[in-house]
């Protein structure tokens, strides 16, 4: 029997988000718009964020501790919302928990693809990606573009110093962003691609800037709207759609911060109060003593 056919969860089970720092409220932000009924256990390892720089072994850990965390709320689907985890760890995380488990990278692979064969319909096309470093290592988008269309090429570029800019609060009307993203985005404005993969949700706080260093013939592509989609779909298909009118937001990190409300705010796109934090060490014992 399929693992989603044994859930147990009612429709009315939270949906649990987690991400390695607050970039997955972009992800919270396009899941309440298509679904306002339903509630949300959002989780942001804001203490050891950026992941993007660490090995895939430590990644894998601290997501299944976090996810660990993230199970107590008896979530009825839990979202991925950071693509380095996405990228490598995925596989493993899904047979870890008993829930549907879902991931930004497919969904945002499958949205550069149609946006890039909406403007070539045939042939060999290229789109760029900008991330993490261990994103790009993993060549997760390359290959889940190939499976969707292997005559759309990918042309990655890591770029390791834009999470930690925006974790800090910096404006993307800042004059080192600017900097660091007209260094960044050089190699792949020089290509102009069709549409640039922003392969970290972090990324859509800086897309204006992005846009105008690109230049306006390359379309943006942020994966977080069509992850949307996909947990809608996978909950009608669970018949686990909730029927309420409005759904509440619930939101755990393990570093507060004094700028957690600014930088948080901008994400969602709204004032968001304070969070409950949770001490990262007590993640670390509690997955200890499952394990």
């Amino acid at each position: 029997m399929p693992r989603e056919e044994q859930l147990k969860s009612p429709p009315g089970a939270p949906i649990g988000v987690f991400d390695s720092g607050l970039g997955g409220l972009t992800v919270v932000r396009a899941i309440q718009r298509l679904m306002p009924g339903e509630s949300i256990v959002y989780f942001g390892d804001t203490a050891r964020v950026p992941y993007g720089n660490k090995s895939a072994r430590t990644v894998q850990q601290f997501a299944w501790q976090c996810l660990n965390f993230l199970a107590r709320s008896q979530p009825k689907l839990m979202v991925i919302a950071c693509n380095t985890v996405s990228a490598i760890a995925l596989e493993a995380l899904v047979n870890a928990f008993p829930v549907p488990l879902i991931g930004v990278l497919e969904p945002g692979a499958t949205a550069a693809v149609q946006a890039a064969r909406a403007r070539v319909p045939a042939g060999e096309c290229s789109v760029g990606l900008i991330a993490t470093e261990a994103t790009v290592a993993s060549r997760g988008y390359q290959m889940a573009i190939a499976r969707l269309d292997r005559g759309v090429q990918v042309v990655a570029r890591a770029c390791p110093l834009l999470v930690p800019l925006i974790e800090e609060g910096r404006s993307s009307r800042s004059v080192v962003v600017r900097m660091v993203l007209e260094e960044y985005l050089e190699p792949l404005r020089q290509i102009s691609p069709l549409a640039l993969i922003l392969g970290c949700t972090h990324y859509p706080i800086f897309s204006d800037v992005i846009a105008d260093v690109m230049g306006g013939d390359t379309m943006l592509v942020d994966s977080a709207t069509q992850t949307a989609h996909v947990v809608r779909s996978r909950l009608e298909s669970l018949g686990l759609l909730s029927a309420g009118a409005a759904g509440k937001l619930s939101c755990y990190v393990t570093d507060q911060g004094q700028r957690f409300e600014m930088v948080a705010s901008q994400f969602l796109g709204r004032p968001v109060g304070q969070p409950v934090w949770v001490d990262p060490e007590s993640i670390e014992r509690q997955a200890l003593e499952i394990k």
